[in-house]
């Protein structure tokens, strides 16, 4: 058996790993790659370190853009195999590789804007929407622990990962042809943090031989425990109290349907004055909708709410906003409101227009509910600057500016070497991608302690095992 770091090694994107078994090339993730626009493309147009064509299987552990959005320019490079999933997660890609085609195809008229005027050729983005929608027809999903056979002496199972709906850890019983031997191989995905105020707890794997752990939280903790929903009730009181709009970025997945949960509890306990709530992201919407779909996802608590009372997606006070019309509307608001707008980092969306009308207003608030990577514009915000370019414009900052860090779906460093321990069995091997290099390097020296032999994975290095 071989394993190849194909993406996410020494980053925490563009998520590929590419598995040889038994004469089969297995590809776990299909990720884009994101940074800088001119690396991003070659990287994620060429797939540099194999060909499309060549590989049988993908595997997919969840829907988020870094971990699927290179499927549909796999299949369009001559991959005709079958993608499994959960069934979970492909309802989110539905959504989500057809968004990523709209966002390719807005930023290709851009960069070609530029490129015509230096006299240079256009270019094509990645794939389209039909791309999308073809790569689609590939996928066959799969319940949580229902092992089934995908290839000779391989046989998959979905384990939950408690990260976003649907995701999973990927386990794999091998029987490997070239020694004889039996493996059981455990790829992570991305691990949930536990105790999620929708989501189930990821659960411990039993009897691993080898582990492809993520590592992006290594040598860093959150700020606050999961479900610390008191802290964020007294935040928003607070902001009420000045009579203006709470603005919260939020990622369309996860973060705002964990956030809409979160509010509707605070409001049924009286912990919170009703106030009106607006998600404004076509993507948020659709997402929220396909949430209320899949209810073997969630933990007990929510699992009975959706049964049982209130929709808590989709409770009185909230408002979902679809058009361009409706998004502009919230701009006429007077008095207290919670708009939920994507997307979480402020680089992208309809939360720029927000932030246009209403950052130089010192009534308003601007809530930060995850992280936000450097030189972001939710970066600089966060971080306290006071003047900010928003489309092109500058303007002064003079909005209450509030953080509250216990929404992230990621483990932190001391959960990651918790979710290790937990796993159980020989860990003979264990791979560290998925993070960037003091991280990984910083969970390496921790698992290490455990005298288990663990390495970091290397961008297109290739081990036997």
């Amino acid at each position: 058996m071989k394993l190849k770091f194909c993406g996410a090694a020494g980053t925490t994107t563009g998520s590929q790993h590419l598995l040889e078994i038994n004469g089969k090339r297995i590809l776990l993730d299909c990720g884009l790659y994101q940074g800088s626009r001119k690396d991003a493309y070659e990287i994620n147009c060429c797939f540099p370190h194999y060909d499309p064509a060549g590989v049988d299987i993908v595997i997919l552990s969840h829907a988020h853009i870094d971990h699927s959005g290179n499927l549909p320019n796999l299949a369009k490079k001559g991959f005709t195999g079958t993608i499994y999933s959960t069934h979970a997660t492909r309802d989110l890609c539905q959504i989500m590789l057809r968004d990523s085609a709209r966002i390719q195809e807005s930023d290709i008229r851009w960069v070609n804007k530029h490129r015509v005027r230096k006299g240079l050729e256009k270019v094509e983005p990645l794939y389209n929407e039909q791309d999308a929608e073809r790569c689609l027809r590939q996928f066959v999903t799969m319940s949580y622990d229902r092992p089934i056979p995908i290839a000779d002496g391989v046989e998959l199972t979905f384990v939950d990962a408690g990260h976003i709906l649907g995701s999973a850890q990927i386990v794999l019983d091998i029987k490997d042809q070239a020694d004889g031997m039996k493996k059981r191989f455990l790829f992570s995905g991305d691990v949930g943090r536990g105790d999620s105020e929708v989501l189930r707890d990821p659960v411990a794997v039993d009897n691993v031989d080898f582990v492809l752990m993520e590592s992006t939280y290594g040598g860093r903790e959150h700020e606050a425990p999961p479900g610390f929903d008191k802290h964020f009730a007294e935040v928003i009181k607070e902001a009420a109290k000045r009579g203006g709009k709470i603005l919260i970025p939020a990622f369309a997945v996860e973060r705002t349907q964990k956030l809409l949960y979160v509010l509707n509890e605070l409001f049924l306990a009286n912990e919170l004055p009703h106030i009106p709530v607006f998600v404004d992201s076509p993507l948020a919407v659709s997402a929220t909708e396909i949430y209320r779909l899949h209810p073997d996802s969630f933990n007990e608590e929510v699992y009975e709410a959706l049964f049982e009372k209130q929709n808590p997606f989709g409770f009185e006070d909230l408002t979902l906003i679809r058009s361009v019309k409706g998004s502009k509307s919230l701009n006429e608001l007077e008095g207290v409101s919670i708009i939920i707008s994507a997307s979480g980092m402020c680089e992208a969306g309809r939360i720029l227009h927000h932030l246009r009308n209403n950052i130089e207003d010192s009534r308003n608030t601007i809530l930060f509910v995850g992280y936000c990577a450097e030189r972001t514009l939710g970066r600089r915000i966060r971080d306290g600057a006071k003047d900010v370019n928003i489309l092109g414009d500058t303007f002064h900052v003079k909005a209450h500016i509030e953080i509250v860090d216990s929404f992230s779906g990621h483990a932190d460093h001391s959960e990651l070497v918790d979710y290790f321990n937990r796993i159980r069995g020989n860990k003979t091997q264990t791979w560290l991608i998925h993070g960037e290099p003091d991280s990984a390097s910083a969970l390496q020296s921790a698992l290490s302690e455990t005298k288990h032999n663990v390495s970091v994975g290397k961008l297109g290095s290739e081990v036997t095992f």
